[in-house]
């Protein structure tokens, strides 16, 4: 167990962030950012998914006319998790919670 950590380090190393990708690859789109854009609601959902469930992929809709790096940027830092991947316009974020039962907490590589 001393080779993974539970609370996430200021930046993700490329290993951690490989590993949550493999852990997001399955998950489906809980957040679609729609034509409003990034929103007091959008940011309050975005924030009530990772506390529950610490990694959430969200995708910018087709017609929220966003540019997807400037999002990437914006709505992780308002909802202070680490941007994982962009893909597309799909985005992958993580923010460890503490407060989980520690069997649903992730638990990622050390560096």
């Amino acid at each position: 167990m001393s080779d993974y950590i539970t609370t996430a380090p200021a930046t993700l190393t490329s290993r951690q962030k490989k590993y949550l990708k493999g852990l997001g690859h399955d998950l489906t789109a809980n957040i679609l950012i729609g034509k409003e854009g990034i929103t007091d609601r959008l940011v309050s959902a975005t924030d009530l998914e990772l506390s529950r469930h610490e990694l959430v992929k969200v995708k910018i809709g087709t017609n929220s006319g966003l540019e997807k790096h400037a999002t990437a940027e914006k709505l992780p830092a308002a909802t202070g998790s680490a941007l994982v991947q962009l893909l597309g316009k799909t985005m992958l974020l993580y923010r460890p919670n503490p407060d989980l039962p520690k069997e649903k907490r992730l638990t990622l590589p050390r560096g």
